[in-house]
């Protein structure tokens, strides 16, 4: 597991950060969005925000000294779930500008390559919409930047889902379930499974989840290296279930 006193930017100092970002090591950042939301009746609604910390934080010890996590905010935009009580949700004016502001901080002291990792498919059609005025933006006012966004299903889509009986990531289903299971087992409510309408989540096991977890982090690591030597520079559509993504496939 990841130690978060390197990789988080709350636990440096500012002579820390300074000398890490002056040496040429601390280069390249990970802006983490997610959701608090209801996940049925048996996962803890911070799953989304919390898997999304926790792959970026994997990601970043494996890449360490060279990245950074920072968790600006951790709902984002549920408003199609807050019929659940305990569901929070953001306005996407105010959301975006709350993410643009944590790049645009990130941007103004150096950093190069800043990679929005999401944990959230409500989060996405925002972010398909604004992500590449923002790209257009920085290649006019810091034209060595690099900005980024991709939910962590995404990168590892074609391994999960020879391992998945339903769409990938779903909704606390089979993927979601699974990557708990592994990741924060005592946030599943194992019992409530069997007792709920939505039977999909008994199909999850902790071993499937190790192996969803494993090539989240890995496809991702990979991703944002890649980032580092220079590729990515362009805007790529996101995508969340299967049909849309082999319908951009053909496109």
């Amino acid at each position: 597991m990841a130690d978060n006193t390197k990789v988080m930017i709350g636990k440096y100092t500012r002579r820390e950060f300074r000398e890490a970002m002056d040496s040429g090591q601390l280069h390249t950042a990970i802006v983490v969005t997610g959701a608090i939301e209801q996940h049925l009746e048996h996962l803890a609604m911070e799953h989304d925000i919390a898997m999304a910390t926790h792959i970026a934080t994997e990601v970043a010890t494996r890449l360490h000294p060279h990245v950074i996590v920072t968790v600006p905010m951790s709902f984002g935009l549920s408003e199609h779930h807050m019929k659940h009580r305990g569901s929070q949700t953001a306005k996407p004016g105010s959301w975006l500008s709350v993410i643009f502001d944590a790049v645009d901080g990130l941007a103004r002291h150096g950093f190069k390559n800043i990679l929005i990792l999401n944990g959230h498919g409500g989060n996405e059609a925002p972010m398909d919409g604004i992500l590449w005025q923002w790209q257009d933006y920085y290649k006019t006012t810091a034209p060595g930047v690099n900005i980024q966004f991709q939910s962590y299903w995404n990168l590892a889509r074609e391994i999960s889902e020879q391992h998945c009986t339903g769409a990938v990531p779903g909704h606390a289903q089979d993927y979601e379930t699974s990557t708990a299971m592994y990741v924060f087992p005592e946030n599943v409510r194992v019992e409530e499974m069997h007792h709920q309408d939505d039977k999909e989540p008994l199909n999850a096991t902790m071993e499937k989840g190790r192996i969803l977890v494993e090539a989240a982090i890995s496809k991702t690591s990979d991703y944002l290296q890649q980032m580092i030597d220079g590729q990515h520079r362009e805007f790529a559509r996101q995508v969340f279930s299967r049909e849309r993504y082999l319908s951009k496939q053909k496109a």
